[in-house]
């Protein structure tokens, strides 16, 4: 593989990472890695999500192989959202990941708070 070759490579697999890499993907991925669940069901299991954005979301994992809609001819209609066998390989990362902001939350809190506090002293002294 050349040096273009690489770069192109590359920047499609940053396109990637950030379409399995944003909050809500991550989320999804692990939610659907329970079970299938019908749109209101993820949205119940999401906290903070909005309609709008769980539906960019799942457009966006459909679009790559993620994960599967299947439409159902009922009424009223009924949609079921599931990982692909690709998707679910997936899981174990998007897991870890979700569990490991879980688990830090208050350290990096604190860390933030540290920091601004810090940011807001060096800026008051340069005021002087």
């Amino acid at each position: 593989m050349n040096l273009n070759e690489h770069t192109a490579a590359g920047c499609r697999g940053r396109e990637i990472l950030e379409r399995i890499g944003d909050k809500w993907s991550l989320q999804v991925i692990a939610v659907l890695g329970e079970r299938t669940l019908r749109f209101t069901e993820l949205k119940r299991e999401i906290e903070g999500i909005s309609q709008r954005m769980l539906t960019v979301t799942l457009r966006g994992l459909e679009r790559d192989g993620i994960v599967a809609r299947t439409v159902y001819p009922v009424v009223p209609p009924r949609v079921d959202y599931t990982l692909t066998p690709m998707g679910a390989t997936l899981l174990d990362a998007a897991i870890t990941m979700v569990s490991w902001a879980e688990t830090h939350l208050g350290e990096i809190d604190a860390a933030r708070a540290a920091y601004d506090a810090r940011t807001a002293e060096t800026e008051a002294l340069k005021a002087r």
